[in-house]
């Protein structure tokens, strides 16, 4: 029993996947997709979900800082669907307010590169979703 983090972006989704327990969070592989073009990497995804035997989704959800939904919270909202439709499986919207701030600034302090960090943000950010969900469910 698995659970797959996602941090979904215009041009990218960084994917993260929790260990069997559901206490911990491992970053996996950062996904292009092109939204204009109507690719979402949903096949990708698949392979991922039957690797690792996934039961569950949680998608980072953008909202602003007043709490109302912009348009990359909307695109998370569209991307939920989309996933319950293809697997069958329950998605979780999960709050990532400064999630990729968060993660960016980690990699600076570990004096990563400019370079290796536009490689690895999205993915890092999807660990941060997934752990903020994973840790909320054992304080229940």
């Amino acid at each position: 029993m698995r659970i797959m983090g996602l941090d979904v972006g215009a041009k990218t989704i960084g994917i993260a996947i929790s260990d069997p327990l559901g206490l911990t969070a491992q970053g996996i592989e950062t996904i292009h997709i092109d939204e204009e073009a109507g690719e979402f990497g949903l096949e990708r995804i698949k392979e991922l979900v039957e690797e690792y035997g996934v039961t569950e989704f949680v998608v980072g959800y953008p909202k602003n800082m007043n709490n109302t939904v912009g348009p990359r919270g909307e695109a998370s909202e569209k991307y939920k669907k989309l996933l319950e439709e293809t697997f069958n499986l329950p998605v979780t919207l999960w709050d990532e307010r400064l999630t990729t701030m968060a993660a960016e600034r980690m990699l600076i302090e570990a004096d990563v590169s400019r370079k290796k960090r536009k490689k690895v943000i999205d993915k890092m950010a999807a660990v941060m979703i997934l752990e903020g969900y994973l840790d909320s469910r054992s304080f229940r």
